[in-house]
Formats: C-alpha cells, structure tokens, sequence
C-alpha cells in the first residue's frame, strides 16, 4: 500500500490521524519498530516545512502494524535528525512505495 502525503503542521497532522483512528505513541516505545520494522507499514505522511528554519521542519508518519494497531511517530526532518527509528520508517515508505 502507498502512503497518502498531507502537508500541514504537526498539531493539524496529530489532530487528524486521531481522527481516523491513529492513537498510539510510537516514539515512546520505538524500540518495537526498530527491532521489527516489517511488521510495521505507513499510511500516512504529514510533512511540515518551518518558513525560515530547516531545523523547524518535521515529518509525522501514521503507522499501522500487522496486528491493527495504529499510530503515530513524529520526526525531526533536517540535516541534524538521524533517530533509528526514522531512518527505519524512511526505508520502510520508500519499500512500500515500490
């Protein structure tokens, strides 16, 4: 499944993949995607761009994992931004887009 592309700011982007059912906090238990990142897929892309700062730029992803649950992980999207996870669910888009 490719995933839907939003761009908007990261509270708008929160606020509406709650409202499609993403309730989850994926950046508190991480962990989980980088030890399994096939049992993960992303359903969603929020990208949010800062209007003079690259550093104010972000990406939020909604996550959905092979036993249903859904939610969300929101990552820093400059130069200075290398969390594991990220650069997992970076790959996994670019593989799911295939």
């Amino acid at each position: 499944m490719k995933p839907t592309y939003h761009y908007t700011t990261v509270l708008e982007a929160l606020n509406d993949l709650k409202e499609k059912g993403f309730h989850y906090d994926f950046n508190l238990n991480h962990e989980a995607i980088t030890a399994n990142p096939n049992d993960y897929a992303v359903e969603h892309i929020y990208r949010y761009e800062g209007d003079s700062d690259p550093d104010e730029e972000s990406v939020v992803y909604g996550i959905i994992s092979i036993t249903g649950k859904k939610g969300v992980f929101v990552a820093g999207f400059s130069a200075n931004s290398d969390a594991e996870a990220s650069q997992i669910l970076e790959k996994l888009y670019i593989e799911n887009s295939r």
